[in-house]
Parts: C-alpha cells; structure tokens; sequence
C-alpha cells in the first residue's frame, strides 16, 4: 500500500519556472504587484504545480507508475513561502487519494483521486 507524506513550501520561484514551463503566466501567479490589489493580497500558486510536486513525489517511490486517469480540485488557494502538507494514499488497488493542505489553516488546496 502507497502511504507519501511530505511537507513543502513552494516558492516564487517555483511559480517563476512553473510558468515558464507551462506558458501559464497569467498574473495571478507571478506578478506580487499586482496580487497585492487582489483579493487573495500575494501571488497563488498553479494548481497543476501542486499536482506535479504530488506526482513527482509518487515516481521517486515507484518509477514504473503510470496515471489512467485523474480528478483534480482546488478548493482553496496555495501561496509562495506558506508550507504545505502533501499526502498520497493508496484507496484501492488501482486508486490513489491525493491532498494538499496548508499547514498555517488546514485548508485544502488540492483534493484529487488518480487511477493507476
């Protein structure tokens, strides 16, 4: 049975090169001037960050594990320089719980289930 814990703390940078990587470099993520007139006050991390951080976390414990498919929500936002809490937990067989949780609140930030 898989059982991945891990805590984080993502960094601008991490949004930066995240960004560039994806192209997704909307303001939101990588601009703090313009976060701070926000509602959110500071940049929020690509949801696809954290579900990447989770799986590169699932193919240093088994490197063969492919993905069938997957459900992702982000409830909650992830901010630059807040730690996170990362967890995969094997269900079934084929089926893995993943969730991301701010550690400062409890809040969760991403809630996911993936077949593999």
């Amino acid at each position: 049975m898989i059982d991945i814990q891990e805590r984080w703390t993502p960094m601008q940078d991490d949004f930066d090169t995240f960004a560039r990587v994806s192209g997704d470099d909307n303001a939101i993520h990588v601009d703090p001037d313009f976060c701070a007139n926000t509602a959110f006050g500071r940049t929020v991390s690509h949801g696809m960050l954290l579900y990447a951080k989770l799986w590169g976390m699932l193919k240093q414990h088994d490197p063969s594990l492919n993905t069938t498919s997957q459900s992702l929500m982000f409830p909650n936002p992830a901010f630059a320089g807040e730690p996170l809490d990362l967890s995969i937990k094997q269900d079934t067989q084929r089926r893995l719980n993943m969730r991301v949780v701010r550690v400062a609140d409890g809040a969760e930030c991403l809630i996911g289930e993936v077949e593999i």
